[in-house]
């Protein structure tokens, strides 16, 4: 079975417009999310699926560029962009994948992958309810299920929030949710704000080396524990009202 990752992106961002291309340790985040989904064993392909508006040409020739799987589609129905994106590369399994989440970690995405074909699972996921921090979310799902979403979705927030038809149908569906040892979800690990990204690019000055590795959430977790004020640099963001809902 074919295993895509999906990565919806786009430039025009209300709080902090072009943060795709912000750049850390002098590579564009969208480089870094791509990256370290690379080191992710049960990922076959990576395909970035951004909008057909003229503010996302950059990203699309930035994507053929870098020899990256590109697809457009509609800005506002995201979850007609990833259908789309998931038919056009005949994935059989999806993992969605948000451009503004520049810690991802792949040993938590293989677990999800795992869980889903063993368990013959239709929705695998880390955040129902959340016990990892905010920007670690997996989500993982069949194109099955997703051709269910696409079909039966009607409101305006299901079709931009791709899985929320899922999360508010959880008896049409066998859903499994991987839970943290502990409730570390208060931890903000996504970007939004420009105080997101200087948090991000303080954790990456520690961290991050150009070797043929990753730091993983373990050393994240080590390093704050060593230095609390970089938790706390962007710890006052209002949070997504779909992660506190969840």
């Amino acid at each position: 079975m074919k295993v895509v990752a999906i990565i919806q992106a786009r430039c025009g961002s209300t709080r902090f417009p072009n943060k795709v291309f912000a750049d850390i340790c002098g590579k564009p985040l969208i480089w870094h999310v791509i990256n370290r989904l690379k080191f992710a064993y049960t990922i076959n392909e990576i395909v970035l699926a951004t909008t057909t508006n003229s503010l996302d040409d950059k990203l699309y020739e930035w994507a053929i560029l870098n020899h990256i799987p590109v697809f457009r589609g509609s800005e506002n129905d995201v979850l007609n962009r990833y259908y789309n994106s998931a038919i056009t590369c005949k994935a059989d399994i999806i993992i969605r994948i948000t451009a503004d989440d520049p810690f991802k970690e792949p040993l938590i995405i293989d677990r999800a992958v795992r869980i889903l074909q063993e368990e013959k699972a239709d929705f695998v996921c880390n955040n129902y309810p959340p016990t990892f921090p905010e920007g670690l979310d997996v989500e993982v799902f069949t194109r099955k299920v997703l051709e269910v979403a696409e079909s039966k979705s009607v409101s305006s927030f299901e079709r931009e929030h791709v899985t929320q038809y899922f999360y508010r149908n959880p008896s049409d569906f066998k859903i499994i949710n991987i839970a943290h040892t502990e409730n570390i979800s208060n931890l903000r690990w996504t970007i939004d704000t420009e105080k997101d990204f200087f948090m991000v690019e303080k954790v990456y000055s520690f961290l991050y080396r150009e070797t043929d590795d990753i730091f993983h959430m373990d050393d994240i977790l080590q390093l704050i524990k060593q230095y609390p004020d970089i938790a706390q640099m962007n710890s006052n963001v209002t949070r997504s009202e779909m992660y506190k809902n969840k």
